[in-house]
């Protein structure tokens, strides 16, 4: 029985509903929408072909953007190979002996300590430096410097032999190309940047826009990102070029008898090579022969005794004179502004902690106990000195002294005016450390003016710019 309700989806005539007019003319306006937007498109797309095709066939411009300007037989994927298994070897090493160095600032320990203090993550590593073995930092700093120096040939000739591609037409072919070309600069400029700051830090050449210690930092982590992307890129052509010849065969080669290596898909062998006038053989040897000089007059400044005589490239390889003081200094007093004045006869050592501050005079903590240690000053440019003899009072006494026994660190500040590191903050085992030292004195002789008279901190393996001289005031913490 008809129940008097019309079924859904039905017309009274019982057909399908029809869609309104109005819908149907918007449904059809949408749809001409659409295919005009696609025409467009398409002719978007085919237009942007077009230029691309027609950019791709621009040639390129004269000189060193195109292939035939770059003629050396000699450069292709074995030699860039065999230079880059140089570096590969030696910049992890110089990263992380870099690392060690800022940990040995211990700047997770205080913000007087930290030279880049919005470093965020990039101090995942940071950990409590060790006082043993006394020579840690004299190594770890004597190692960095000088491998940079030493790898400086090895980077120019790594450089010279990839050139070709840093001129590469188009600059840009697709999206993939633009990130390689991307990587390659912040690994180019990186690792140039990375050098020539640390070159000028060790020659005292102090012309940076901002403090070295955060420009050296953050350029290391930029670089070292580029040089893990590059190498994960490359490793497996580095790996194939190095196996398509023998290096015994190589260094064997003549010059009668030098051929270019075959061509590459990289286009690093010259297109138009000219006659050879050097060997893979004389390059790779030029390069060693390079670094070995560089080794010669750099090292000595670290590894001392006689050596010392041939660091001609040191910063501090002059004449300190002679007597107990002639060792290496970093300022001068006069330098920072410390004058006779500042430490003469009014000068006195403030040491606070637990109770009311204790007070001293030089000859006062002469009458002292006194302790004695032989430990190098090594210093953040490379150099260190020999074994020093150095006497005076143990930090771990004067902590006692000022009431905290068991001081977690200490703050140490100096009567130099001015300066970055007139303040430091040192661990609590490196207080302890019995060979860490209050100095007054050193190789059997008063400390000279230079050297931090009246007193200075002396602690093993600390970077020298943390023995800080001319102290006034210790404060001990828990």
């Amino acid at each position: 029985m008809d129940s008097g309700r019309r079924p859904s989806g039905s017309s009274f005539s019982g057909g399908p509903e029809r869609p309104e007019p109005d819908e149907a003319h918007a449904r059809r306006r949408m749809r001409r929408i659409g295919a005009a937007a696609a025409a467009h498109a398409a002719t978007a797309v085919a237009h942007g072909r077009a230029i691309a095709r027609r950019i791709r066939q621009t040639p390129a411009p004269p000189g060193p953007f195109r292939p035939e300007f770059w003629r050396s037989p000699i450069r292709g994927p074995w030699l860039t190979s065999m230079f880059g298994l140089m570096l590969l070897i030696g910049i992890p090493l110089l990263f992380v002996t870099g690392l060690l160095s800022y940990a040995s600032y211990n700047p997770g320990l205080s913000p007087l300590n930290d030279k880049t203090p919005d470093k965020g993550v990039l101090g995942f590593y940071l950990f409590s430096w060790p006082t043993h073995p006394y020579w840690l930092y004299r190594l770890t700093q004597g190692v960095h410097v000088t491998l940079g120096v030493v790898l400086v040939p090895v980077l120019l000739a790594k450089l010279w032999s990839v050139i070709p591609k840093l001129f590469e037409w188009l600059p840009v072919r697709s999206v993939a190309h633009g990130l390689e070309r991307l990587s390659l600069l912040m690994l180019v400029g990186g690792v140039i940047f990375e050098f020539v700051t640390g070159i000028l830090n060790i020659q005292l050449y102090y012309v940076f826009p901002g403090s070295f210690y955060r420009l050296h930092f953050y350029g290391a982590w930029v670089f070292i990102a580029a040089f893990v992307v590059h190498v994960c890129l490359k490793l497996g052509r580095m790996t194939r070029a190095l196996r398509s010849r023998s290096l015994t065969a190589e260094l064997r080669t003549d010059l009668a008898r030098t051929r270019p290596e075959p061509p590459d898909p990289d286009g690093l062998v010259a297109a138009a090579p000219a006659p050879a006038t050097m060997t893979r053989r004389g390059a790779v040897g030029m390069v060693g022969a390079g670094s070995l000089l560089l080794l010669v007059v750099t090292a000595g400044q670290s590894i001392g005794g006689r050596l010392r005589g041939t660091a001609l490239l040191a910063p501090h390889n002059r004449d300190p004179g002679s007597g107990p003081n002639s060792f290496q200094i970093n300022k001068s007093a006069a330098a920072v502004g410390v004058t006779p004045a500042l430490v003469g006869p009014n000068w006195r050592l403030e040491i606070h902690g637990h109770g009311p501050a204790r007070v001293f005079t030089r000859e006062q903590l002469l009458t002292m106990p006194q302790h004695a240690a032989a430990l190098p000053i090594a210093c953040v440019e490379g150099w260190s000195t020999d074994d020093q003899h150095w006497s005076g009072l143990r930090l771990a006494d004067l902590a006692a002294e000022a009431g905290m026994p068991d001081a977690g660190s200490v703050l140490v500040e100096s009567i130099q005016p001015r300066g970055p590191f007139t303040k430091v903050v040192l661990r609590g085992n490196q207080i302890h450390d019995l060979r860490a030292l209050l100095a007054l004195r050193v190789n059997g002789a008063d400390l000279s003016l230079d050297h931090g008279y009246p007193a200075r901190v002396i602690v093993p393996a600390n970077p020298g710019v943390n023995n800080t001289k001319w102290v006034h005031r210790l404060t001990f913490r828990t």
